[in-house]
């Protein structure tokens, strides 16, 4: 929950990093939450601007967050534009956020 918490605080925070579990376990926490959300307004259609401003809401701290990834990855922000290829850029960016954190000094991080 704490790395959901930083993703908030941080959400124009575009020049740090954000090392693998920091990243994945917001990722989680924002994806039950967006998934919680999406059942309730399935069950009352008039909560369906609840979810969508949540959805809204998130998207910046979410660009946020995958970008202090990549850098933290040894990979620049531009690598976020792979997203606008169908299918094969969601599995290419799947794994630069994979990747192990690299030291300042180029070396990767255990």
């Amino acid at each position: 929950m704490t790395e959901w918490l930083n993703m908030w605080k941080n959400y124009v925070n575009f020049s740090d990093r954000t090392n693998l579990r920091g990243y994945w376990m917001a990722f989680a926490v924002n994806f039950v939450a967006s998934m919680i959300l999406g059942t309730i307004a399935s069950m009352n259609p008039a909560l369906l601007v609840l979810c969508s401003l949540y959805g809204l809401a998130s998207f910046l701290p979410g660009l946020g967050i995958a970008i202090r990834r990549l850098r933290d990855a040894g990979k620049g922000w531009a690598n976020i534009f792979w997203v606008f290829l169908p299918l094969i850029g969601t599995i290419i960016i799947i794994i630069l956020l994979c990747k192990p954190s690299i030291a300042e000094d180029g070396v990767p991080v255990v």
